[in-house]
């Protein structure tokens, strides 16, 4: 039985790319893992996650076997009638296979299959140490690694992501000889670049952890992502604020030290005329600080940097990340206060001469496009037409400011501002700023319902316009993003629950469209917005197979298609779902047989069976209880009470043939089957729930 050990890997680089380097880890943590799988080595995964820092990239394993299980081997040679010659001795196929395995021909085993009897090699051979794998294993990991754009240092012809310094591999209390990428294992690491600029010597995999702490190395990326959550949390709340702890600011900073300790700075107040998210987006994105918020969630002129390093003067350090802020944020006022002086309505002259799309005209056009459309979908809203056009006739001014053109993401925030600034109608500022909601996936559509209005017209003019340039989507290009602009529209009609026919609003957005576009089936649109709403709903647990039995039946608006799929996705729970849904699928088929069509009357006359008789009165039944619940939209109580016709159903295909020899008895059958088959998909074509 083999014995195991803890094992410990750990690569030494120069700082690696920090948008890059959890990938890289766990990139590496696979290739170890799956390298030991390959071979046969049993190893306990249990606690076990990618370990990394700037400067590293580590597996840790509590316990992995220290031998291969015994190496089984079969190799299959030729069949009899080829081994061997009519006196029964080896021919030179088979004297060939023996040699090659190495042993007589005599010791060689049989086996059979389809085409006969045949001669087989078996053998068994002990495993490997583990210990004589472990280098291959490393070296087909790093090989395997994802990195694009390897650096090459020195005179060698490899790369890495990032030069490589050191490498130990340690099986229990033992070094593993093993050299990649021009450094040779050891157990020696090193510490923190500043604070224990000096060898780290591990005497068995379970010291790694510790002895990296007591080196100021916090090499589990959730102990270090934990303690700048608390250190900055603690440094915010000194003065009552709190953080803003953006996800993806937190993993960059959290790629970018080893050792990370939270500095409390400020800025002068005068900085907070600036629109906040201008500044927010300076501290986050350009210098990776945290901004401290009020209690309301406004800005305050205290952020929290994080440093790599204790520092013996913590007051310096304060100081550099106040002074590297200073000039941006300077930058931010200044832009703002010289549009602030030109004024939001003004910008609008400029989009004459700023160029939208070659066959689509200029920006301007494009507003004059989406005011249109706007204005029509407000009056069908119960929204104030007038508030729409003034909404969408600003919403691209902000184009020309210097703000935006600082700062793309702000395009709509700072219109918002601009109009605010200029005593428009608060509805109409916000609307400017939401027409762009949502603006990226899991973001919230526009909260009112001006500025859902301005979001739909500006979405339709995007969709039919893309289309009308000849820019649809294909594979992975997606210039107009009009995948991103599909979802968006469908969102903001389903959630915000706007009854709206989506074929109407295409058409209406196709028409606007310049005369020297191309040619565009709205139908063809309105597709392209329902499969977008496949991942939608399929985040959502909806099957599959009932967004397609919607999908077959509802092209009105896309909330009735939303209460149709809650509808189906309900009758798919019931009992009585799968045999009504087989049950229509068969009257589908047959139907679908018939030649010259299918007689609509029923003559009660006809029928010979009392299977039948029962059917026409049920379903006559279903249908006028059913009628004011269609009319009502009310397609959860619609499907409920056809699921009561199952019995009448089920004996009806039991005792009845359809497709009998007499006309006038078989049109009769089909014609009750189609009433039964058009009732049964009136909310949704439940065929295909049909497993």
């Amino acid at each position: 039985m083999s014995t195991t050990q803890p094992l410990l890997i750990e690569l030494g680089t120069e700082e690696l790319p920090v948008k890059a380097l959890s990938g890289l880890a766990q990139a590496f943590f696979d290739g170890v893992l799956d390298g030991l799988h390959k071979r046969g080595i049993g190893f306990d995964r249990d606690g076990a996650k990618p370990l990394y820092t700037p400067r590293r990239l580590a597996v840790l394993l509590n316990a992995v076997d220290t031998q291969q299980p015994e190496q089984r081997s079969e190799v299959l040679g030729p069949y009899l009638n080829i081994a061997l010659d009519a006196d029964g001795q080896p021919t030179k196929a088979l004297q060939g296979f023996a040699a090659k395995a190495g042993v007589e021909w005599t010791q060689l085993e049989k086996t059979s299959d389809n085409k006969g009897e045949r001669f087989v090699h078996r053998a068994v051979k002990p495993g490997a140490d583990t210990a004589q794998l472990l280098a291959e294993v490393v070296r087909e990991a790093l090989a395997a690694m994802p990195i694009p754009k390897p650096m090459r240092w020195g005179g060698h012809d490899y790369g890495f992501a990032r030069p490589v310094h050191w490498l130990v591999v340690l099986l229990g209390k033992d070094v593993v000889p093993a050299d990649a990428l021009g450094v040779s294992s050891d157990r020696m690491s090193r510490g923190h670049r500043f604070m224990h600029d000096k060898p780290v010597w591990f005497s068995l995999p379970q010291d790694y952890v510790e002895s990296l702490r007591s080196a100021f190395v916090l090499v589990d990326p959730d102990e270090r992502r934990e303690r700048i959550v608390r250190e900055v949390e603690a440094a915010a709340s000194r003065d009552g604020g709190r953080a803003r702890i953006d996800a993806g600011i937190l993993e960059e900073v959290n790629g970018l030290t080893e050792w990370p300790v939270a500095v409390a700075c400020g800025f002068e107040r005068e900085f907070l005329a600036v629109p906040q998210e201008a500044l927010i987006a300076t501290m986050e994105a350009n210098q990776k600080f945290f901004p401290v918020l009020d209690a309301q969630g406004q800005l305050t002129e205290r952020f929290v940097g994080v440093a790599n390093i204790e520092s013996r003067d913590p007051g310096e350090v304060r100081k550099g990340y106040e002074r590297v802020i200073r000039p941006r944020f300077a930058d931010a006022k200044f832009f703002f206060d010289e549009d602030l002086k030109q004024g939001l309505e003004s910008m609008g002259e400029g989009l004459k001469t700023v160029k939208y799309q070659d066959k689509l005209g200029s920006v301007a056009d494009k507003v004059a496009r989406v005011t249109a459309l706007a204005r029509s979908i407000a009056a069908q809203v119960g929204v104030d037409p007038a508030q729409a056009a003034r909404a969408a006739s600003l919403s691209k001014n902000d184009l020309q400011s210097r703000m935006v053109n600082e700062f793309p993401e702000l395009q709509g925030i700072a219109g918002r501002y601009y109009a605010r600034a200029a005593g428009e109608n608060a509805a109409v500022a916000d609307a400017i700023d939401e027409a762009y909601m949502p603006r990226f996936a899991g973001d919230a559509i526009a909260p009112s319902a001006l500025g859902r209005v301005v979001a739909i017209a500006e979405r339709l003019d995007t969709l039919a316009g893309g289309f009308a340039a000849g820019l649809k989507p294909t594979g992975n290009k997606d210039p107009f993003s009009l995948r991103r602009n599909a979802l968006g529209l469908a969102r903001t009609l389903l959630e915000g629950g706007l009854d709206l026919s989506l074929r109407a609003l295409l058409d209406e957005a196709v028409k606007l469209q310049p005369a020297q576009k191309q040619a565009v089936d709205a139908s063809e649109l309105s597709e392209f917005v329902y499969d977008r709403l496949r991942n939608y709903y399929g985040e959502r647990g909806i099957a599959m197979a009932q967004l397609e039995a919607v999908s077959a039946v509802a092209h009105g608006s896309l909330l009735d298609f939303d209460r149709r799929l809650n509808a189906i996705a309900e009758f798919a729970r019931l009992p009585e779902a799968e045999a009504l849904a087989a049950a229509n699928k068969r009257s589908r088929n047959i139907l679908k047989k018939v030649e010259g069509g299918v007689p609509e009357a029923i003559d009660a006359a006809l029928f010979n069976e009392p299977a039948e008789r029962e059917l026409a009165e049920a379903v006559d039944a279903a249908i006028a209880d059913t009628d004011p619940l269609l009319a009502q939209r009310d397609y959860v109580a619609v499907l409920g009470r056809l699921a009561r016709l199952r019995p009448q159903v089920d004996a009806f295909f039991d005792k009845v043939m359809v497709n009998v020899d007499d006309a006038a008895v078989r049109n009769n059958r089909l014609a009750l089957l189609k009433r039964l088959s058009d009732r049964l998909g009136g909310v949704a074509a439940i065929e295909h729930l049909s497993i």
